[in-house]
């Protein structure tokens, strides 16, 4: 494994709000015709060492369970994640089941002493912090 300084993707390296996260993801499933859940992994000082696909879904729904997300962010050394994930529908409101998911990973997350920063649902052009509107 190679520790790059700096990324062609990502040249500021450090999130500092969500709106940072939302356009690095953005980037990677803004476009995507089904759900799909993905984890941002994050070193002490929020700056992003990897981004994992946990999950591909349907149009409407992607299964997550917070076994699969942590699994992930264990390998990748995180100190911290960031979740999000898509509505290829273009309206980026949370559903009752994203605010209950969002809960579980981040209770498993506070288990393991792994925070959840974040959990960012992408629409058409626009995005949605659930940390923000305080649904986690």
């Amino acid at each position: 494994m190679v520790r790059e300084r700096t990324s062609l993707l990502y040249p500021q390296r450090k999130i500092t709000n969500p709106k940072d996260a939302a356009d690095l993801f953005h980037q990677f499933i803004g476009d995507c015709d089904r759900e799909v859940f993905c984890i941002m992994t994050l070193d002490t000082k929020n700056q992003p060492t990897a981004l994992h696909e946990v999950s591909s879904g349907t149009l409407n729904a992607s299964l997550v369970h917070p076994r699969e997300t942590f699994k992930l962010a264990i390998l990748a050394n995180a100190a911290s994640i960031i979740g999000c994930h898509n509505h290829p529908s273009g309206d980026p409101t949370p559903s009752p089941e994203d605010v209950e998911i969002t809960e579980r990973i981040r209770d498993a997350g506070s288990l393991m002493g792994i925070d959840l920063l974040d959990h960012i649902v992408l629409g058409e052009g626009n995005f949605i912090s659930l940390k923000e509107r305080g649904l986690m």
